[in-house]
């Protein structure tokens, strides 16, 4: 599958700012620019997929790191109620054809 060059693989190859908050070999984290919550924050991975509707068996194991990340970052900086959410296709109101999961949390970081 050919890779479009959207917002987010800009946003990792730092051609355009983005308020970074974790960055590792898997992923990136940074603040939503549109925030639905005190924290919005999107989880991708540096694996490029477009959405949930284009998993395979090799990528099946990406929506799952995610979610773990954001387990992880959720329990390192004290934060014990959020939100997951992804979004599949215009339909289910993905804007961005790159696989990435909110974290919505009504605390503050």
């Amino acid at each position: 599958m050919h890779s479009p060059d959207t917002i987010f693989h800009k946003i990792l190859r730092k051609e355009i700012p983005a308020t970074v908050v974790y960055e590792d070999d898997e992923v990136l984290v940074f603040h939503d620019i549109h925030p639905k919550a005190a924290i919005h924050l999107l989880f991708i991975p540096k694996h490029f997929v477009a959405s949930i509707a284009d998993i395979t068996p090799e990528t099946a194991h990406l929506p799952g790191l995610l979610i773990l990340k954001a387990q992880k970052f959720a329990k390192e900086k004290g934060i014990d109620g959020y939100k997951l959410t992804f979004h599949v296709g215009k339909g289910g109101g993905q804007e961005v054809p790159y696989l990435h999961l909110h974290f919505l949390s009504e605390q503050k970081l």
